[in-house]
């Protein structure tokens, strides 16, 4: 076996810190690790593959710790947990490195496992967004209320990046210019086989700090323009309660979208300079939710003041480029703007969307089936307000739905009006995840037990679990997948303990709900039911009752008042009941704090029950619902989002579905 990886790693704590093996820090160990598996990539990695490449804009990629994905990916794991061995270091020592903060759910998540399923299948598919420096938020609780500080995870370094000085872009809003600098992260395929790429992008000044202002004693001014240059790619999600909140969150997503556009325009050129006849044959970019759909005015701008284009065929290029995932069905969930704000950010912008509703109106009329009042509901501007997805809609050629459900509602419903117009356009995309993060690493006990029984292709191939269900009846062999369950539950109740200091009861039933908090959710609802159980057996009305831990994991938007209220309330109930000598050795109710991806791969392989609760209809897909199911544990739902899809995969009967 080539050793060179377990020889970089020592030549680098040599150089970088003078330490060995033995003696360094889980930092420095973390960084020689990660630098040394950055040298075994090829040097093919890079963003100009001969190939049709894919643009996957998404505002979040939750892509988690990458150390031991990569290592994964590159067929390098065996070598690290030998050298582990060798020096007495435990291969988990890397689980307390901060996963990078760059989203808030599933989302985020999403996006992370389509680009690991991309560079697996050979796909040139790169990922483009913002490297915020604090991410949403690191999340605590006092007194049972959330609190929010920043998330720092980058102060440790970041070696799994690789900043591009030279590539760095300049950006123009109304009264600032910025340069967007990239920072490019590898993608990493399966089996090492293709390496793409997610470039994120970070704001800094044109102009860093004004000496002349510093020695006048006008220190706030001299960092002014560092300062509001960096606010752009400091924070995902800025609160939005005020006008200057919107104004930032609406700089982040022009930010991000303008660079990528003169990014990949400049490669183009680079390729087939003044000739755009092959553009969307070249590139093909896919708008993860509307954050990004102002890339699509930006594009018509570009094509327009820069390369001498007409309208009519930048709109045509557009359109044969650009693709929209719609990711929710409620209307207030849609992004809009406020064109007078819009213009006091990007006017130079504005102008195009006002010319795409110009061509808009036009192809209404058209179609000669549309009356002059029916064109409102179509209107891209409409009484001063900017609407996202409905410019995404008609300035690109597919729109599509997460699950099957959620592209019904969107055709039948929500989006009623442009299905009716555009049918060809619509068309459903399940969302998915990654086995080889969900299952392969997050659950070493279950992903080798599964391959000691069909073999690993299921690693690459998933439909190959199907093999599984000749084992359904095997008594040793679901002793085996119990004793395996038994293994998640004592680690996480380990894990439960470290970061909380709550002690768990592994033999509990593991009732779980993890996901951003939002009324839609219904952890409400859950909380509501915990409570019913409480007292039925504090009346005794509850006779016979599986002992059960519930768990909940969740962020609140800062400025979610409603849903920072329904945290405070479920960790009052889990304080009720944990002061409670009657009912604590039957019921127990743990908040876990600053839920993230790391804390997921501990949650989820440990789950009995996943609560996916949704209120039907709104729920677009759901993820954790895949995860969860692929660990083993029955699904507690509503029939929504992908909901429906896995029980017609695994079976009402194994399932428990109940109203709306």
């Amino acid at each position: 076996m080539d050793s060179s990886f377990k020889t970089n790693v020592a030549t680098i704590l040599d150089l970088d810190y003078g330490k060995t093996m033995k003696e360094a820090s889980t930092i420095q160990l973390y960084n020689a690790v990660s630098k040394a598996a950055m040298k075994n990539l090829g040097k093919d990695w890079g963003l100009n593959a001969p190939d049709k490449k894919v643009c996957y804009l998404s505002a979040e990629f939750l892509v988690g710790r990458l150390v031991y994905s990569n290592l994964h990916n590159m067929g390098l794991f065996h070598q690290f947990s030998e050298l582990m061995s060798e020096n007495n270091v435990d291969i988990r020592v890397f689980e307390d490195i901060e996963d990078a903060a760059l989203g808030n759910g599933g989302l985020g998540r999403l996006a992370a496992c389509f680009l690991d399923s991309g560079a697996t299948l050979g796909i040139t598919l790169n990922g483009y967004g913002i490297r915020y420096k604090y991410g949403l938020f690191k999340q605590y609780f006092d007194e049972g209320f959330q609190k929010e500080v920043p998330d720092d995870w980058q102060r440790f370094g970041d070696p799994w990046s690789v900043r591009k000085e030279e590539e760095r872009i300049c950006i123009n809003y109304k009264n600032q210019s910025v340069y967007a600098v990239p920072y490019d992260t590898p993608v990493i395929g399966y089996g090492d086989k293709k390496v793409n790429t997610l470039r994120l992008w970070q704001a800094e000044p044109l102009e860093s700090f004004n000496f002349e202002l510093f020695n006048e004693q006008k220190y706030d001014k001299a960092n002014k323009n560092r300062n509001e240059a960096e606010a752009i790619s400091s924070l995902l999600y800025p609160n939005d309660n005020t006008d200057e909140g919107k104004k930032l969150r609406l700089k982040q997503e022009y930010f991000f979208s303008s660079a990528t556009l003169q990014d990949v325009i400049g490669r183009y050129k680079q390729k087939y300079g003044e000739d755009f006849n092959h553009f969307s044959s070249e590139y093909a970019i896919q708008l993860n939710d509307t954050h990004p759909v102002v890339a699509i005015p930006e594009f018509i701008r570009l094509m327009m003041e820069n390369e001498k284009m007409t309208f009519a065929r930048a709109l045509r290029i557009a359109k044969e480029t650009f693709a929209y995932t719609n990711h929710t069905v409620m209307s207030e969930a849609l992004e809009k703007w406020n064109a007078g704000l819009f213009k006091t950010v990007i006017p130079n912008v504005y102008k195009y969307i006002v010319m795409i509703q110009k061509a808009l109106l036009k192809e209404l009329k058209g179609f000669g089936k549309v009356t002059p009042e029916e064109q409102r509901q179509y209107l891209i501007i409409d009484n001063d307000t900017i609407h996202m997805a409905r410019l995404a809609i008609f300035a690109s050629h597919s729109t599509n739905g997460v699950a099957k459900l959620h592209t019904e509602i969107l055709k039948n419903d929500a989006l009623k009006e442009w299905y009716e117009l555009y049918p060809e356009r619509f068309n459903n995309k399940t969302n998915g995840i990654t086995q080889r993060r969900w299952l392969a690493q997050a659950n070493m006990e279950l992903s080798g037990f599964i391959s000691d029984k069909i073999g690993g292709s299921w690693i690459t191939d998933l439909d190959r679990l199907k093999e599984l269900e000749k084992f359904a009846n095997d008594k040793a062999v679901i002793k085996q997948f119990g004793d395996i369950k038994r293994i998640k539950k004592r680690q996480l109740a380990d894990y439960i303990y470290k970061m909380e200091n709550v002690r768990v009861n592994p033999e509990f039933i593991f009732d779980i709900q993890v996901k951003r908090l939002h009324e839609y959710k219904r952890q409400l609802l859950n909380a509501f039911s915990i409570l019913d159980i409480y007292f039925g057996l504090k009346d005794g009305r509850i006779k016979e009752f599986n002992p059960t831990v519930f768990i909940f994991g969740a962020k609140a938007a800062p400025g979610y008042f409603r849903a920072k209220g329904i945290i405070k309330f479920i960790n009052e109930i889990a304080n009720l009941i944990d002061n409670d000598e009657e009912v604590k050795d039957k019921l127990q109710v743990v908040f876990v704090s600053n839920y993230n991806v790391s804390y997921a791969e501990k949650l989820t392989p440990a789950a009995d029950i996943s609560e996916q609760i949704s209120t039907a209809g709104t729920e677009a897909s759901g993820t954790g619902n895949m995860k969860f199911m692929l660990n083993g544990a029955v699904t507690l739902g509503t029939f929504d989002g992908a909901n429906v899809e896995i029980v017609e995969q695994a079976g009402e009967e194994n399932n428990y579905i109940f109203g709306a």
